[in-house]
């Protein structure tokens, strides 16, 4: 098998250099001010959530030695005022908020804003460092900017490990670790990115802090280039794995994984959100969030009519679910659209589809409930396990079906689903990965030692009562149909379901398949065979080689592209996502 990429790089044509470590950062800083002509000269370094925020100002003041410091922390409200500000988003719920309208500006107490931009304008001359999150909002005259950037599962892992604290609340000892990433997602991320998108063009220099022992600083037009880049070509993002209470081995022999890890349940592998971009510049790899691709153009990745519906987010996501030795998923139900809508203000819910990579005998996926089942039994008995009665019986209301490699389940939301265990799943499935409603998590504790959360209330409001056995079977299951064939070639329709707005196409070949993106961002997966290669009918990117399980991105502007097994008459497949469109 050949090898599993798990640090996949952009390699960007440019002539700039990385700095690396704090000792030639500070000297790159120090040369660029020393270009700038003006008496007092005024550098921002911007900083997204998550950053070790007093360890990188200490070390930036201890080597640029600024005449004025200001620190955008010093001029927040007091933390109780942050914390009743966001209240209406955060809720207490342990999971679930609303997304937030709030702009970083919101944070500054007016009166200490506007003593620090006294501050600033009385210094006649020398250096003026303001560092922190909205450093950016303190003066606009500034002369250079830096921008601190971090991928979200790296600050999920110093959420983790109780390092960072939400914006402005000091709260990074708060026992559930879990109430700082809810925070994360439904405010700081979103008041970081709204900052971010206004700045991202001015941005002078990008510092990379991610591995907070090794920082690298970038100039901001080599990472625009390299983004640009990104555009021009097939590409595949960072893969994050993370064990799980039901988690398997699978992904430990195929990925290529640490053998010692109990187990592996996910692999995020296209959730640019979370995901990080890597590009290589100088030889030396600067680590994105890659969202930041879809910040800085998105009707080139997207498409225009994707673009025009989704804005600047990514509306596909691909990620694995290992179960292989493991224990079965979740008992689960995604809101329908109108639910998550009202309740959460996300304007689209998270359809999905469960694509088998690999099953034991036996294996099977929980999808639909059984015929003639009393929605109001169902729930009492769930209510009761939950409180701590009799286990609840899964098969007594959900229908099981057997799974094997290359079927295909469709889950459009508000219907109970769950992989079995024995199964290794690629999930394909819109975005909103956060809004999943466990009904019954098998009596399970998650790997912290607490217990899961249980979201019975949210599921009964959506749980679609009339999707039993024979609707699932006509609706759900082997929905395959062969839409084109030719020499070495067929190309499956496998889904989704119409209410779905993703679309799936398996193409199954031994020679060259050509593909087009029709305007629209494609996802791929080589879901069998060893390697393919990607290539351009008209010679516009270098050929991109995929290896088995791997995922990637081809970009809507692309426009054709073609597939090929690497090695001859080897029979490859790959599994395609893209948004319906129009035409």
């Amino acid at each position: 098998m050949a090898a599993f990429q798990k640090n996949p790089c952009i390699t960007v044509e440019t002539s700039a250099t990385v700095s690396v470590g704090w000792d030639r950062i500070i000297l790159r800083l120090d040369e660029a001010l020393q270009t700038i002509p003006a008496r007092k000269k005024i550098i921002v370094v911007e900083y997204y959530q998550g950053i070790d925020e007093d360890d990188v100002t200490e070390r930036l003041a201890a080597g640029l030695h600024p005449d004025l410091l200001i620190t955008a922390g010093s001029l927040y409200k007091d933390p109780a005022a942050i914390r009743e500000m966001v209240h209406a988003d955060v809720t207490d719920d342990r999971l679930f908020g609303y997304l937030t309208r709030l702009e970083i500006d919101a944070y500054f107490d007016p009166k200490k804003l506007a003593a620090a931009r006294q501050a600033i304008e009385a210094a006649g001359r020398g250096t003026v460092l303001i560092t922190g999150t909205g450093a950016a909002r303190i003066s606009s005259g500034f002369d250079l900017l830096v921008y601190a950037d971090m991928a979200r599962w790296e600050i999920q892992q110093r959420m983790r490990r109780r390092e960072v604290s939400n914006i402005g609340c000091e709260n990074k000892d708060v026992q559930d670790w879990m109430l700082l990433v809810k925070q994360g997602y439904f405010v700081d991320w979103r008041v970081c990115d709204r900052n971010k998108k206004s700045l991202m063009h001015r941005w002078d220099f990008v510092l990379d802090t991610n591995d907070s022992r090794v920082p690298k600083l970038v100039d901001g037009a080599a990472v625009r280039e390299g983004l640009h880049q990104a555009l021009t070509q097939p590409f595949s993002v960072v893969p994050f794995f993370d064990p799980g209470p039901w988690g398997g081995q699978w992904m430990k022999e195929v990925c290529g994984l640490d053998p010692s890890v109990s187990n592996y349940a996910w692999c995020f592998n296209c959730v640019p959100e979370e995901n990080s971009l890597c590009l290589n510049i100088g030889g030396t790899v600067v680590e994105l969030p890659a969202i930041d691709l879809v910040f800085f153009s998105p009707q080139q990745l997207l498409g225009d009519e994707v673009h025009a519906r989704f804005g600047d987010e990514f509306p596909i996501r691909f990620d694995f679910l290992d179960t292989m030795g493991g224990g079965n998923l979740s008992l689960q139900v995604h809101p329908i659209t109108e639910y998550i809508r009202e309740k959460f203000g996300i304007p689209y819910t998270q359809d999905e589809s469960y694509y088998i990579m690999d099953a034991k005998e036996g294996a099977v996926v929980y999808l639909g409930l059984r015929d003639g089942i009393q929605p109001g039994a169902m729930m009492r008995e769930l209510e009761s396990a939950q409180s701590g009665g009799q286990e609840f019986d899964a098969q007594k209301f959900v229908q099981t079906w057997p799974a094997k490699k290359h079927d295909h389940f469709l889950i459009p939301g508000g219907t109970v689903h769950c992989s079995g265990k024995d199964s290794m799943v690629l999930e394909i499935s819109a975005t909103p990965y956060i809004f999943t409603f466990k009904l019954w998590d098998w009596g399970r504790l998650g790997l912290d030692g607490r217990p899961r959360p249980i979201n019975i209330e949210h599921g009964r409001n959506v749980i679609q009562w009339e999707r039993t056995a024979a609707w699932t079977a006509k609706n759900l299951i082997g929905r395959v149909e062969t839409i084109g064939q030719g020499d070495g070639w067929v190309e499956e329709r496998t889904g989704l379901h119409e209410r779905e707005f993703i679309e799936t196409r398996r193409h199954r070949f031994t020679k060259k398949v050509h593909h087009a993106t029709n305007g629209g961002v494609n996802v791929l997966c080589l879901v069998d065979g060893k390697e393919a290669v990607v290539e351009s009918p008209a010679h516009a990117f270098k050929p991109f080689v995929v290896h088995y399980a791997e995922t990637f991105i081809v970009p809507a502007c692309i426009g054709e592209y073609s597939i090929a097994p690497v090695r001859e008459f080897e029979e490859c497949v790959t599994i395609k996502a893209y948004v319906r469109t129009r035409a």
